[in-house]
């Protein structure tokens, strides 16, 4: 299952290859849209599920803790100017192929920032590939394993290829703790151990580990407007509810591809509020109780992407373009799914080109409007 960074597409593991707020005393919570009681009652409840087990907490004062004068945990990286700029330039190539809506936004950030996030999302594109690209037939825990320690040599100024020096750079640059992409290779570990997620608890800590911990790579990158009357608090759990939201949508799009692999990545337990089970969701026919499932799963992403847009207007002003064109993107793909009469068995919800192009300008707007009417 592909991770909260694939908005247009993956390429392949070769292509690849060649605040701030005062600290304030705060709580991150996830929150939780559980399930309706009965097949066709889909009002849902909330309510907070906190961090504790996955430190969000530790990690988030960590990066309002560090100052871009005290990186004496790494050493201090010694690049050529030319072998950087190559190095970056790699990394918006990349970006700008497979993720075009959001590269455009991204073009709007200053040019410092530009090239921390295209970096970073390099390295979750990289890191995605490996369960979930060509080579996935290979993957082991071995194999994660090595990742792993390459991740801390590039933390710690010691980076593998050029494309490691992009991220070797960035995080010299700006507070970024290890953890959330640590986390992510975690969320790698899951993907080849486990297939099928008992109730959307499970499922959220898998949604966390694979796309929650973008939310929490980006904020110390793209900042957060010194006019926001919110606590840095609340604009990393924006940042974690985005993540969350985009997951799901990837989920629920990709319900017919999964299968195949023999992955549902669907609550058990709500499946079967609805009288479904797993030779439902194998099957091609789209039946009125699988519409009625598939309208509680598409409310409950919708809620999240709700959740993320304040934290979305509170960011630095520029970088909130590339953030909008995400929301907004990864909405009109639940949109296409309500068009496709729901069947995400044997169709996949397309977001044309001329759509994503008109969605620019609207993003742009929204970046740019809604500023702190939201508190």
């Amino acid at each position: 299952m592909s991770s909260a960074v694939s908005i247009l597409g993956k390429p392949s593991i070769s292509k690849i290859s060649n605040a701030r707020k005062k600290d304030q005393d705060f709580t991150i919570t996830a929150r939780v849209v559980v399930a309706p009681k009965t097949p066709y009652t889909p009002e849902l409840s909330i309510k907070g599920v906190p961090h504790t087990d996955l430190h969000i907490r530790e990690i988030v004062q960590r990066q309002l803790q560090i100052r871009r004068s005290d990186h004496t945990v790494y050493n201090k990286p010694e690049f050529h100017s030319e072998f950087l700029d190559e190095a970056y330039d790699r990394c918006k190539d990349i970006c700008a192929e497979y993720a075009k809506t959001f590269y455009l936004g991204t073009r709007l950030m200053t040019e410092e920032r530009q090239k921390a996030i295209w970096a970073i999302y390099v390295w979750c594109r990289r890191t995605d590939e490996l369960v979930d690209g060509p080579n996935a037939i290979h993957m082991s825990d071995a194999v994660l394993d090595r990742w792993e320690e390459r991740l801390h040599d590039l933390f710690y100024g010691r980076p593998y290829d050029m494309l490691d020096a992009a991220l070797t750079h960035t995080v010299h640059k700006f507070p970024l703790d290890i953890k959330p992409f640590r986390d992510m290779i975690e969320g790698m570990r899951m993907d080849i151990k486990k297939d099928r997620y008992e109730n959307f608890q499970e499922l959220y800590q898998y949604c966390y580990y694979v796309a929650g911990t973008v939310g929490l790579m980006s904020v110390p990158v793209m900042g957060i407007s010194p006019e926001s009357s919110c606590y840095a608090s609340s604009i990393y759990n924006s940042a974690l509810n985005l993540g969350i939201g985009n997951q799901l949508t990837n989920i629920l799009r990709d319900v017919g591809e999964d299968a195949l692999r023999g992955r549902i990545y669907l609550p058990q337990d709500e499946l079967a509020q609805f009288g479904l089970c797993d030779n439902d969701v194998y099957s091609r026919k789209v039946t009125d109780n699988w519409r009625e499932f598939m309208k509680s799963q598409i409310k409950r992403a919708r809620f999240y992407f709700n959740q993320a847009e304040e934290g979305a207007s509170k960011l630095d002003k520029d970088s909130r373009w590339p953030v909008w064109s995400s929301l907004l993107l990864y909405r009109t793909i639940l949109d296409a799914i309500e068009e496709n009469d729901y069947d995400n068995k044997t169709k996949r919800a397309y977001v044309g080109r001329t759509k994503k192009l008109l969605m620019l300008p609207l993003s742009y707007t929204r970046s740019v409007s809604t500023t702190f009417a939201l508190h």
